[in-house]
């Protein structure tokens, strides 16, 4: 089945998650386009009500706002009962490698906030160790960012600066920069590596979602849907 296909297949699965009255955070990225547009399908067929739900992004917000999804705040809202959202990276234990969409600071808030963090992948996004397929995204802040790059490189990365098609430093939703941490083998020690990051100044997020997840629906070749739990793994 070819990709986009899988992606609207899971994110159609993802919108039965849903249910009347929920508080919802709202990811970023392909998949998440489709499952919006399931979402509003189910709310204008009467089968969903009283939905709201926090964008994670200027993009989302904006889609959210076309297809008549209602929005809210997490000042006004500050538990969400669930987040759906996408992954570059699931490892057996449904830790994520999140942020090619360049959400990942947005997408980390909401997902603390929620109760929930359902996760729409297609199986080749499945992986044994972090960091293998895809980089590691670390927001910084623009000033003197040059300094993060010798400092991530000495823990085994190769760290780049994500620009635009244009060549020019790609800017976030919060106006900062986006290192891609590469690994030629993975990313051996995740946890240890989030930890160092979080303690430089000028380093804001990195897309390491660790034991964050609560299930994850994956969109198989075959057309099926499975879903891992994170109790389970795959």
């Amino acid at each position: 089945m070819e990709v986009e296909k899988l992606k609207k297949a899971v994110g159609k699965e993802a919108s039965f998650l849903v249910e009347s009255g929920m508080r919802l955070g709202l990811g970023t990225g392909s998949t998440v386009a489709y499952f919006l547009v399931s979402l509003s399908e189910r709310l204008a067929r009467g089968e969903l009500a009283d939905i709201v739900g926090v964008a994670s992004s200027v993009w989302t917000e904006e889609r959210a706002g076309e297809l008549g999804i209602s929005l809210t705040s997490l000042a006004e809202n500050p538990v969400l009962d669930l987040t759906v959202d996408g992954a570059d990276e699931v490892d057996p234990h449904l830790n994520l490698i999140k942020g090619l969409g360049g959400a990942l600071l947005r997408e980390k808030i909401i997902a603390q906030a929620s109760s929930r963090l359902a996760i729409m992948v297609d199986e080749s996004k499945m992986v044994e160790q972090l960091g293998t397929k895809a980089p590691v995204p670390v927001e910084v802040v623009p000033f003197e960012w040059k300094i993060h790059l010798g400092f991530i490189n000495s823990m085994g990365a190769e760290a780049i600066l994500r620009a635009t098609s244009e060549g020019d430093a790609l800017v976030t939703d919060n106006g900062n920069f986006i290192l891609d941490c590469y690994f030629n083998d993975g990313l051996q020690l995740p946890e240890r590596f989030e930890q160092e990051l979080s303690l430089r100044s000028g380093i804001v997020e990195s897309g390491l979602f660790m034991q964050m997840a609560t299930e994850v629906l994956v969109g198989k070749v075959s057309g099926a849907v499975n879903t891992l739990y994170a109790k389970q793994g795959i």
